[in-house]
Order: C-alpha cells, then sequence, then structure tokens
C-alpha cells in the first residue's frame, strides 16, 4: 500500500470522527486535507468532460455542472490545480493545470466582463510565479488591458455588470480583480494601472460601506456625472442586509489593497469588516457563516462555505498586518473555520459530491440558483487557505 493510500484511510477515519477532529493538530489536520484535494481533484479531472470546467452541481438533481471558459468561475479549477502542484510537486498536476489554463487563454481579450481578474489571475498569474513561464505574463499584460477597458474616468471605479436595470454598476466582487490591475502596474510600469485600482477601492470606501463597515453589494452609479444612483444588495436577502459572501469579497479585497499600497485607509477597512463579520451575533459556533448575516429564518437558513473559505483566506493574510493581540484573535478564527469545513459536515468524501470538495455553498437565493451545492471558488479558498495556514506554521 503506497503513501497517498495510506493517508486517504486516516482521512476516512479521521472523517468519521468530529470530536477527534477538533483535537487533531493543526498541522496534521492541513496535510491531510491538502492529500485529500489532491485526491479528489485528480478523481475531479478523470472525469471531467472535455472542453469544460468544474462549475457546481444541480440544486434539485445534484447532477454535475460544468462551464464554458467565459464564465467568472472558470479560473478557479486551475487555480486550484496551480495550489495542488505547489503542494506536490508532482508534474502530472503541472501538466493538467496547463492543459486547463489554455481552454481560458482566450479570455484574455474578453471585454465584456469585470472577472478577469478571478479569470486569468488565479490561473495564469499562480501559473506565471510557480513556472516562470514568459509566455503566461504576456497572456496576462493582455488581459489587464481588456480588464482596464472597462474603467470610467468619471465614475472612477471598473464597471462590473453590462445586463440588468443599471446604468453602471459597480459590485462589491470587483475588489477581488484589483490585484490584477496592482500586478500590471508593477510588471509593465504603467501607472494607469495602479490609479485605476486605487480610484476604485477608494470609491468603494466612499460609496459601499455603511457605519459599521457592512458593505451593500452593489452601487448604481451615473455614468456621465459619477454620482450615486442607488444602493442595492442583489443577492442577499434584502438591500440593507450584509451578504455574506459580499461581506467576505470586501475583507479579502481591502486586505490585498493594504499589501499591494501600504494604505492604512485600507487596513482600517479591512479590519472594520473582519471585526464585523467574527463579532456578528448571527456568526453561528463553527463560524461558518449563514447566507446573509440577516437572513430571514436563522437558524434555520442556509449555511454559505464558501464565504466561509473566503473569510478564512483572508484572515490568514490580514493577521499579518495587525498587533499580536489581533493576530491571536484572526488566527484563532481562521483555525476554527478550516476544523468546520475539514469535518464531515462541510468537506465531502473521496469519490462523493461529484468530486467537489466542500460542500453547502450558496450562489445566490434571490435568484434561486445555486443553493447548498458545492462551488468551484469555494474549494480554491478553500485550498487557498489549506496553503496560507501551512506557510504559517512553518510550511511542513
Amino acid at each position: 500500500m503506497n503513501r497517498i493510500s495510506v493517508l486517504l484511510i486516516a482521512i476516512i477515519f479521521i472523517s468519521g470522527c468530529h470530536q477527534t477532529l477538533k483535537e487533531i493538530p493543526m498541522n496534521q489536520l492541513v496535510t491531510d486535507d491538502l492529500n485529500f484535494c489532491v485526491a479528489q481533484y485528480m478523481l475531479m479531472l478523470k472525469n471531467l468532460p472535455e472542453g469544460e470546467l468544474p462549475k457546481t452541481s444541480d440544486q434539485e438533481t445534484g447532477e454535475f455542472i460544468s462551464s464554458k471558459p467565459n464564465w467568472w468561475c472558470s479560473g478557479f479549477f486551475p487555480g486550484s490545480l496551480w495550489y495542488l502542484y505547489e503542494y506536490t510537486g508532482k508534474e502530472e498536476i503541472m501538466v493538467a493545470a496547463r492543459k486547463i489554463n489554455a481552454l481560458v487563454e482566450k479570455e484574455k481579450y474578453n471585454k465584456g466582463t469585470h472577472d478577469l481578474g478571478f479569470i486569468l489571475n488565479n490561473s495564469f498569474g499562480l501559473g506565471l510565479r510557480l513556472t516562470g513561464d514568459t509566455a503566461y505574463k504576456e497572456i496576462l499584460i493582455t488581459g489587464a488591458y481588456s480588464l482596464a477597458s472597462r474603467y470610467n474616468e468619471a465614475v472612477g471605479c471598473i464597471k462590473s455588470w453590462d445586463h440588468g436595470e443599471w446604468q453602471y454598476p459597480v459590485i462589491i466582487d470587483n475588489m477581488m480583480n484589483l490585484e490584477y490591475l496592482f500586478w500590471a502596474a508593477r510588471e509593465t510600469g504603467d501607472s494607469a494601472f495602479y490609479k485605476m485600482a486605487v480610484s476604485h477601492a477608494n470609491n468603494t470606501i466612499k460609496n459601499h460601506f455603511r457605519d459599521d463597515y457592512s458593505t451593500y453589494h452593489l452601487v448604481d452609479y451615473d455614468s456621465v456625472s459619477g454620482e450615486v444612483i442607488q444602493k442595492r444588495t442583489v443577492q442577499g436577502a434584502f438591500d440593507e442586509s450584509a451578504w455574506a459572501r459580499g461581506q467576505a469579497w470586501g475583507l479579502y479585497g481591502f486586505t490585498m489593497a493594504y499589501r499591494e499600497t501600504g494604505d492604512e485607509h485600507y487596513l482600517q477597512y479591512a479590519n472594520g469588516l473582519a471585526n464585523y463579520i467574527i463579532n456578528h451575533p448571527n456568526l453561528p459556533e463553527d463560524k461558518i457563516p449563514y447566507w446573509d448575516f440577516n437572513a430571514p429564518g436563522i437558524p434555520d437558513a442556509k449555511r454559505d462555505a464558501s464565504a466561509a473559505a473566503i473569510i478564512c483566506s483572508a484572515l490568514l493574510e490580514l493577521q499579518e498586518y495587525v498587533d499580536e493581540e489581533t493576530k491571536g484573535k484572526y488566527m484563532e478564527t481562521a483555525e476554527q473555520i478550516i476544523r468546520s469545513l475539514s469535518s464531515p459536515t462541510y468537506r465531502a468524501g473521496l469519490g462523493k459530491n461529484n468530486n467537489f470538495i466542500l460542500m453547502h455553498c450558496v450562489g445566490s437565493i434571490p435568484h434561486n440558483g445555486e443553493i447548498d451545492v458545492p462551488l468551484t471558488y469555494a474549494d480554491y479558498y478553500f485550498i487557498e487557505s489549506l496553503m496560507r495556514f501551512r506557510q504559517n506554521l512553518g510550511g511542513f
């Protein structure tokens, strides 16, 4: 019996014993989780339709649902593979990551989406970091200019959606794509990328945040005057509610913005969001949030493991920038999230869940879409969290 087989047997045993899972040392838990992710995603690769990417499962039938490369989530699966290659060093995973990357390369010309950071930076960006492939750099630069084409000087933001009733909608999710612009500024020497990213972040602070540091999901602007038309929470419970994944995007986005700029204003808002989440009276004991912090039906409302994974990854970076007391609080919450997501309540069994890793995620309850299902980006941020924990614990 080889080492991986032994580890998988151990993982399956641990999964059946939740009390034991709470007591297992973090370095062992993270290692077991990563080994499981490798095994699960090798099965995903084996069963993935040619030319498709994993997306979710049908909320009614449970059937596997894939996506085309232009879907906003298409960078998450290759990104996950790159992380797993970084963990294992296995050439077969690198080959698979390159193959999946090739599917999304044409999106470098896509000027119809704000999500090129998700699509290209998570795939080619990670690939570039791990391989130094200069062709990847050229692909990324082309894509960055495509993303920058969506910037409006009067509004001072990248436009999010080209659909719906909005004139110039900007969603909190868009903070995540600014990392791509910051990278492009460094790599090209074109300061316009940096100015766009900073302007977008500053306007997000000005218009998306409430006094308690929670955020609206969407702000609609007048594209000529730049004035705010309305503020909405489209995928949340109601306009003034705190949609969980939106808070997660904001937390991650402003943590990243602080890293890229050193602007203490961004750190203030990252910490504000972190404390809003951690101290919220509706955050469950296991730290896996309801789909909205103000969701109707709490405590029976649906949980969102994707929001939890994003929050965890963000906290693992944010703890690097704060004092020791705050660091301890953030690390404790991140560990609780990892332990919960690693339990059989949220982490699937080997070969189950259509070979996705996490269960019980929510896309958009108001739109009756992707409710209580796996989501490819939940897996990505779970793997990223594990890799960040591993690094924090000394890269064992």
